[in-house]
């Protein structure tokens, strides 16, 4: 151990916007719009928004405040601001992927950024080095957890990792020193907390945890900045996150080259709104479909081959994976989403209005998924190995890695069409406007940026 927690702490406190490489500054940016876009659909469309509605109602907590809730009409308190964009960023799984820890940093930390900066009256500037921070935090304790480890004990880092991730960007708004910030994650220790139960029933645990994460990084900034003491080496103490939450830690990933190799670059969006451990089968389908023209009833038999984590998340059980009975199943369901996708050549959020199609069922049930040990060892998880049996002959497709990811990110407009896709039904004219903001928000506040995102 090489005191990890007061060196990102110290990382955080000392980052300067012009320190960043701009590079590293447009994708923030692009992040960010990728991860609102979702959360204003999911305003109006996700299952498990009105619930969540309803409890901050019963609870007294929805009361007037200064922070914006996409596609919302009114302010909320700070806290309660980012965990409903958190909750609502992450509930159509459609959010961003860092594919070395495997998570979803965006859809914690933003949030909490956002939050923070309208209350601390912050430029686009601040929050843009903010989020950076906080992705670099996220994302780096998600590399040194071991997200293989990690999700073997049943774990689910965009919550864990995120809350740390979250406190750093709140932390860096409200200018803590490092000490301070050393506080803060002490605090995190204490809140970060996620479970992978929710695939067995396919509950809205994900979204709410991944919420409580923002939060949660809200909560501890403020703490640490209003004096309360937080315990020291949070990340790597006796009882620390990384001993605590991973049978095989790295420690030295959550420090080496900070400040010279950026994760934020690392992070790749989603082309389609599920698991991204389906996303390379996905590509492979889709692609094998389109070319050949290939009808349902010509497949005899389909063979996706995972890494282990994908059979953990999205194929096991099969029994219960083939035949998804909630929108959660379905984002979690290589045989579901490998169904769609060869049905119809495509997939996106309105594909879930087909849960109990009995073409599509029929077709899970020509699916097998098997756990490739040639995806094992590698530095990406995500790829996937595709064998389709029809009455022609065999049809084989390996794909590395997913579309999406830094080698293939999205050009600026393939992204805005993306956010326009999921926004413009809910926000109508001004989802453009909310964009351009967006793309743009190093030159004006945030809190004039998030005027646009109220309905």
């Amino acid at each position: 151990m090489a005191h990890e927690t007061a060196t990102l702490a110290a990382f955080v406190a000392g980052l300067t916007y012009e320190a960043i490489p701009q590079a590293v500054v447009t994708r923030t940016k692009a992040l960010t719009l990728d991860l609102l876009g979702s959360a204003v659909r999911a305003r109006r469309e996700a299952e498990s928004t009105p619930s969540i509605l309803a409890m901050l109602k019963a609870l007294s907590l929805d009361g007037d405040g200064i922070a914006t809730v996409c596609a919302d009409s009114k302010g909320y308190t700070p806290a309660i601001a980012a965990l409903l964009n958190g909750a609502l960023g992450h509930s159509l799984d459609f959010d961003d992927t860092h594919a070395d820890s495997s998570l979803h940093p965006s859809a914690p930390v933003v949030p909490a950024a956002l939050a923070a900066g309208e209350l601390a009256g912050a430029s686009g500037r601040d929050v843009l080095t903010a989020i950076i921070a906080g992705y670099e935090v996220c994302c780096r304790l998600g590399n040194a957890l071991d997200p293989t480890s990690h999700y073997a004990k049943g774990f689910h880092p965009t919550a864990t990792a995120g809350t740390f991730g979250a406190a750093a960007a709140v932390a860096k708004l409200f200018k803590l020193s490092p000490d301070q910030i050393i506080s803060a994650f002490g605090i995190s220790g204490s809140q970060a907390a996620g479970s992978l139960q929710f695939l067995v029933n396919g509950s809205w645990n994900k979204r709410s945890q991944v919420g409580a994460a923002a939060m949660n990084g809200v909560i501890a900034g403020t703490l640490a900045g209003e004096g309360f003491k937080g315990s020291i080496e949070a990340v790597e103490g006796k009882h620390g996150l990384l001993v605590g939450y991973s049978d095989d830690p790295h420690p030295e990933a959550a420090i080496a080259d900070l400040g010279q190799v950026w994760e934020t670059m690392k992070v790749g969006v989603k082309p389609y709104p599920s698991c991204r451990y389906t996303h390379a089968a996905l590509d492979a389908l889709i692609a094998i479909k389109n070319e050949i023209k290939l009808a349902p009833e010509q497949i005899e038999s389909v063979e996706i081959g995972l890494h282990r984590n994908g059979i953990t998340l999205a194929a096991d059980p099969p029994e219960a994976k083939r035949r998804p009975k909630s929108i959660v199943d379905g984002q979690f369901s290589m045989f579901f989403t490998g169904a769609v996708a060869l049905d119809q050549g495509s997939f996106g959020w309105d594909d879930y209005t087909r849960l109990n199609d009995p073409s599509l069922v029929a077709l899970a049930e020509r699916i097998n998924v098997v756990r490739d040990e040639r995806l094992e060892g590698r530095r990406h998880p995500f790829g996937s190995n595709v064998t389709i049996k029809t009455r022609d002959g065999v049809i084989e497709r390996m794909v590395d890695d997913p579309s999406g990811e830094p080698d293939t990110f999205p050009a600026q407009q393939a992204m805005v069409d993306k956010f326009l896709l999921l926004a413009r039904p809910v926000l109508d004219n001004k989802a453009s406007a909310f964009a351009d903001a967006i793309l743009s928000m190093e030159k004006t506040s945030i809190a004039e940026t998030m005027k646009l995102a109220r309905e």
